[in-house]
């Protein structure tokens, strides 16, 4: 993990509402239909000013910490908000310091292994603490990039 400035970025995509407790059950779990609907061929066509080809996560409105609810869009990164796409959101990640974790290997093992590791991180109060703001889950060719905002270093 190391730390990096995360940059300003605008995501338009479909959202749910959930939590790891619900994830962890196969009968209530919502994201796996969620990846699924953001991974079907031409799910994004209609979205003007796409950024790049990646596909976006971006993690919030957090209850509390990792054991309580939030929110999750899955999309893609624009230059700028347009006419959202029918049931489609648009959701702006603030440039924040950030812990950079990347993931890399077989998917979606190496993701949850990566997300693994921060929960170790942050249940033994490890430091920087996560801010439980908005965090960024970044799909490229290569793996996942994840940026969890943290509360701003000490200078």
């Amino acid at each position: 993990m190391i730390i990096v400035d995360r940059p300003e970025t605008l995501v338009v995509g479909h959202a749910v509402r959930t939590s790891n407790a619900e994830e962890m059950d196969p009968a209530r779990a919502k994201l796996p239909a969620l990846w699924q609907r953001a991974g079907a061929p031409g799910a994004f066509a209609y979205v003007p000013g796409r950024v790049d080809e990646n596909l976006y996560a971006v993690l919030t409105d957090y209850e509390s910490d990792h054991h309580g609810a939030y929110t999750q869009i899955v999309g893609v990164a624009v230059r700028a908000f347009a006419a959202l796409p029918e049931g489609m959101v648009a959701v702006r990640v603030p440039a924040v310091p950030a812990l950079k974790l990347e993931a890399r290997g077989p998917m979606p093992g190496a993701l949850i292994d990566s997300w693994q590791q921060l929960w170790k991180h942050t249940e033994s109060g490890g430091t920087p603490a996560r801010a439980f703001t908005t965090d960024l889950e970044i799909h490229h060719p290569g793996g996942v990039d994840l940026h969890i905002a943290i509360f701003p270093p000490m200078r």
